[in-house]
């Protein structure tokens, strides 16, 4: 059972993992805050764009239609009944996590930390909560049905190892300037 739990969450969670890493080769562009400042920090910093967002989510739903082509076949594969992701669903969860990391930039600005300083735990799962409320905003009933309290709790437990993992990976590749 706990491994239904586990490959469900991950796999409704797909959506929401994909986008910030899209954003990361994607980079560059305009900034989303245009140069502004709030005081003296800026609002956002360069490290948002509007292109990185639109990529991002673009990639998240794009990986979630995809998905909806071989939800059954993985599933039969790992034996386990996959969702499926509405349009709404999709849009929520891939624009959701770009908004997350948005939010998460601005609590960095306004506590001082630079671009690309670590905020543990905000940073793992910043993504995760503007994910889930706006899937859960968009798709309310296909949230309640997907993310089930199990399921919820496997997302926040293993996406910060996931997170950590994946940043560590492209800090090694070159695509990231520090490791978190």
């Amino acid at each position: 059972m706990l491994d239904t739990v586990v490959v469900g969450a991950l796999w409704a969670m797909l959506p929401a993992y994909v986008p910030n890493n899209a954003a990361v080769l994607a980079g560059g562009g305009k900034p989303i805050d245009g140069g502004r400042t709030l005081g003296e920090r800026r609002v956002l910093g360069d490290g948002k764009t509007w292109r990185g967002t639109l990529v991002g989510t673009l990639a998240g739903v794009g990986l979630a239609l995809a998905s909806n082509a071989v939800d059954e076949i993985v599933g039969d594969a790992v034996g386990v009944t996959l969702p499926a992701f509405p349009l709404g669903a999709a849009v929520g969860l891939a624009l959701g996590a770009m908004l997350g990391d948005v939010a998460a930039s601005f609590l960095k600005r306004r506590s001082g930390r630079q671009r690309g300083a670590a905020f543990p735990g905000v940073d793992q799962l910043d993504f995760v909560v503007g994910a889930l409320v706006c899937a859960a905003a968009i798709a309310p009933a296909w949230f309640g049905e997907t993310f089930t309290l199990p399921r919820l709790l496997v997302v926040v437990v293993v996406t910060p190892a996931l997170h950590v993992g994946t940043n560590v990976l492209a800090y090694q590749l070159g695509l990231k300037a520090e490791p978190w």
